[in-house]
């Protein structure tokens, strides 16, 4: 999704890196994910659908050919609001 709106992330997989977790501990108080944290404002935050927004929100006027043309649609039917696709 991140690359829909030209925002470059820095993924990091707590799993395999225990300077990442204790770093996540720190800051989150949590060693849940995802948890998102912008560099550039300070901002962190835990919750998936709020991360999503959050995104959404800091992307707004970046339009890509995948999002301008139609919302994609996953098995079933239903357009998927998580992935954007």
């Amino acid at each position: 999704m991140a690359e829909n709106f030209n925002i470059e992330l820095d993924l990091i997989d707590v799993s395999e890196n225990d300077e990442a977790l204790t770093e996540l501990t720190a800051k989150s108080g949590d060693t849940k994910t995802p948890f998102l944290v912008d560099t550039e404002t300070g901002l962190s935050m835990h919750e998936s659908e709020d991360i999503i927004d959050y995104l959404r929100e800091q992307g707004k006027g970046v339009t890509s050919p995948i999002t301008a043309n139609k919302p994609r649609v996953h098995v079933g039917g239903s357009v998927c609001e998580s992935c954007e696709g």
